[in-house]
């Protein structure tokens, strides 16, 4: 669940937005070049995991990082992909 929820680039950059500030959908749907159906399929991929919840204030739903650690573990994450890279070279 978790990890898959990390697997795709549009979500680590809603991750990083939110990690910096609460944000509506039309404010994350400006960080890629993707529609706001789009937006909102991977919103929902993160909210079922628990790493993003949402409130109501008048008509917009925020979304805010439930749980900011998650991005420790993807900067964990990185340092040993990128640990593996050097140890293997460029065949990665």
């Amino acid at each position: 669940g978790i990890l898959k929820a990390l697997a795709h680039p549009t979500r680590i950059l809603m991750l990083d937005a939110l990690s910096r500030a609460d944000r509506c959908v039309n404010e994350l749907r400006s960080l890629a070049a993707v529609s706001q159906p789009t937006i909102s399929h991977h919103l929902e991929k993160l909210k079922k995991t628990g790493i993003v919840t949402e409130r109501r204030v008048g008509k917009r739903i925020i979304h805010h990082l439930a749980c900011p650690c998650i991005l420790e573990a993807l900067e964990c994450t990185c340092g040993v992909l990128q640990s593996v890279k050097k140890r293997h070279g460029a065949s990665l």
